[in-house]
């Protein structure tokens, strides 16, 4: 049995070269060993806390998802999707704020140092707190338990969000269950012999300190002035130099063979110059990130490439978001009802009241979309976004002929994929195909 492992990637920043060796390329390498079922998402949602600017935001999603894929993650292999695309979850992070003790909130280390913060200030303890500060290990157990995961690599300053979700899923289990476990309770996976780089100053390499060196953004001439300016003693050409206590050469360890690491380690103490080092770290360096920097440029170009990519994610994604949302419905009460009397007799008449039908709108992003609606009101399935609204007016009208399911839809796991011209319009659960197929007859009769 496989086992599933889960990380996000909060969207507010470009990954520079301690993301790279800390994070990016340690998951990249898990997630191809042959019992491992990966998951990687972006973490938008979870942006929006802690950052209001909305260009920073979708450039950062961009960045992200072109550095992740250039750095050989494999969206084929792995399940890679944008948080925000899959709407059952922030459905299930209401149905967890409704299990979720508040007491447990007052206790997450970010709200209690943010209200600490506020203290010493003298201002209202609460004063910049938002609901999303404040909720946010909910929505961060949402995203692990939507898909049920085993194992979730978390820094040591996470280990207290990953109880609290298992906290969070216990006593749903218990008030939904039925002697069932809904969700499995996930583990927590610190790993710590992950590379913790050194900044260009010493101190852990952070956006917060300035002191970053950039991994693909600015192409080498970035990477080799921050190279440059990294900080070494004063010990001039010819005087052997201390290694060990060297940012410069634990930087240029993380990226080395055990080998290139003795022999760098040797010419320091035998005098290297720091100028020829930091030299030899970009050489080495541009060894490693000078493929990966060609794609990436290639990739962060083709923004609809990238969005092919991640819409295609979503999808795998969906395949267990959907039916396993539907199951969870059902285990609160809020699975969806047919009248016995209705569906057993079907009526010879044409009922007076609204019959279904196709809404067209305009979505926030501008794209043009349509609703199948029942008869009963309930939505029966959302299209993808079009582009034009001829597009969108022509689909509608190929889903209206007679029999046009037989030759368009077609079962994907738990969805039912409906495609026209080769590109899919839409998408439902397999649990309300009967519906779908009820409501389109419906309007030929």
């Amino acid at each position: 049995m496989n086992t599933r492992v889960l990380t996000g990637i909060t969207t507010t920043g470009t990954p520079h070269l301690g993301n790279y060796a800390g994070a990016i390329r340690p998951s990249i390498q898990a997630s191809t060993r042959p019992d491992v079922d990966a998951f990687y998402f972006m973490a938008d949602y979870h942006a929006l806390i802690k950052c209001d600017e909305p260009a920073r935001i979708a450039r950062s999603r961009l960045e992200i998802a072109a550095t992740w894929l250039a750095a050989g993650l494999d969206p084929e292999r792995v399940t890679f999707y944008r948080q925000s695309d899959i709407p059952e979850i922030p459905e299930l992070c209401w149905m967890l704020t409704c299990v979720t003790a508040k007491g447990l909130m007052n206790r997450a280390h970010a709200y209690k140092a943010a209200v600490d913060q506020n203290v010493a200030r003298n201002v209202d303890e609460d004063d910049g707190v938002t609901m999303g500060l404040f909720s946010y290990p909910v929505l961060m157990a949402a995203d692990i338990l939507m898909f049920n995961a085993n194992k979730v690599p978390v820094g040591r300053d996470q280990i207290q969000h990953l109880e609290m979700a298992r906290d969070i899923a216990q006593r749903f289990n218990h008030l939904y269950g039925q002697g069932e476990d809904l969700f499995v309770l996930p583990e927590v996976q610190v790993d710590d012999d992950v590379a913790t780089l050194p900044g260009l100053d010493g101190r852990k390499m952070s956006k917060s300190y300035d002191n970053t060196i950039p991994l693909f953004e600015g192409g080498s001439k970035a990477m080799r002035a921050a190279v440059m300016r990294i900080v070494t003693d004063s010990r001039g050409p010819g005087e052997p130099k201390d290694a060990e206590s060297s940012h410069l050469f634990t930087l240029y360890r993380a990226f080395s063979s055990r080998e290139q690491a003795a022999t760098f380690k040797q010419a320091l103490e035998d005098g290297l110059a720091w100028g020829e080092a930091k030299t030899q770290l970009c050489e080495l360096l541009d060894a490693e990130l000078g493929p990966m920097r060609e794609r990436y440029a290639d990739l962060i170009s083709r923004p609809d490439r990238l969005e092919d990519i991640l819409q295609a994610g979503a999808v795998k994604a969906r395949k267990l978001s959907v039916p396993f949302i539907e199951r969870l419905r059902e285990a609160v009460g809020l699975c969806r009802s047919i009248s016995v009397s209705a569906a057993a007799a079907p009526s010879t008449t044409k009922s007076k009241g609204k019959a279904a039908r196709f809404v067209s709108f305009r979505d926030e992003g501008g794209k043009f979309r349509f609703r199948l609606i029942g008869a009963d009101g309930v939505e029966l399935l959302l299209s993808e976004p079009f582009d034009d609204p001829k597009a969108a007016g022509a689909a509608i009208k190929a889903l209206q002929q007679p029999q046009a399911l037989q030759s368009m839809a077609a079962q994907e796991g738990g969805m039912v994929s409906v495609r026209l011209d080769g590109r899919v319009v839409c998408q439902y659960a397999e649990e309300v195909a009967a519906d779908v197929e009820a409501a389109l007859a419906s309007m030929g009769d």
